[in-house]
């Protein structure tokens, strides 16, 4: 089975047709999504219709969670906030009940999908060093679990001859072989954070048992005219040049 996994969307159509249209050439089975289709970026509606033509497996995000009233905006930033409250605005009632009836973690054959964490998908924490990654680990029944939230790609995991030591590798390759346990954050389609402006996406093949993450350009002056044409904060499209 070939997975195609989406880290973080948040409203980028440039970026989010430009992995789609890698994917497309890889002959994936099936698409996974870690959630945060909306948020910053200017293009919710035209994000949610690709992913429900796709048919992608997709899990909720906080910003998908906050722009239908499940979470409260209280820990959100200024730029953050003013973002959810223009795509409210900008979505259909059809678009709010879909967000809202996404579940937290999609369980597939051969892997799993959350936002934040496994362990407590809900609270939307955040896995940043191996210690955070370890009670969802612990859970993992699947082998792999894709998750996103931080917007920087990494793979937390066990080896299967050490399988008490967690550990970690930014390889954008990883060969699960002799891997028990692998918790993989794939980054960001529409915001990277890692310092690098250009967009991502995973391909998981298990019947080869490897992930491969895989970097994309895509129009990024496009994407920053749209949202600045929405009205939304400079900062939102300034930092896609960046990768911050």
């Amino acid at each position: 089975m070939r997975y195609g996994i989406l880290g973080d969307i948040h409203a980028n159509l440039s970026a989010l047709e430009a992995v789609l249209a890698e994917i497309e050439r890889e002959s994936v089975d099936r698409i996974l999504s870690v959630g945060d289709v909306v948020g910053y970026g200017a293009a919710p509606r035209e994000c949610i219709q690709i992913l429900r033509e796709v048919n992608a497996v997709v899990v909720k995000g906080n910003h998908d969670a906050a722009c239908t009233g499940e979470l409260d905006m209280k820990f959100f930033n200024h730029y953050a906030r003013a973002a959810i409250e223009w795509t409210r605005t900008a979505l259909g009632d059809g678009d709010l009940e879909w967000l809202r009836g996404l579940p937290l973690v999609a369980h597939e054959t051969h892997c799993c999908v959350a936002h934040g964490t496994l362990a407590d998908p809900e609270f939307y924490e955040y896995i940043q060093s191996t210690e955070d990654a370890d009670p969802s680990l612990d859970l993992l029944e699947e082998g792999v679990c894709f998750v996103g939230h931080t917007h920087v790609p990494v793979t937390i995991l066990r080896l299967t001859d050490d399988p008490t030591h967690t550990g970690y590798t930014v390889a954008t390759e990883i060969d699960l072989a002799d891997v028990s346990r692998a918790l993989v954050n794939v980054g960001s389609v529409g915001q990277p954070r890692d310092e690098n402006a250009r967009t991502i996406y995973a391909l998981y093949d298990s019947d080869e048992a490897r992930i491969w993450l895989r970097r994309v350009e895509y129009d990024i002056e496009r994407e920053a005219q749209r949202i600045r044409a929405a009205g939304l904060p400079n900062i939102l499209a300034e930092r896609l040049f960046l990768g911050i």
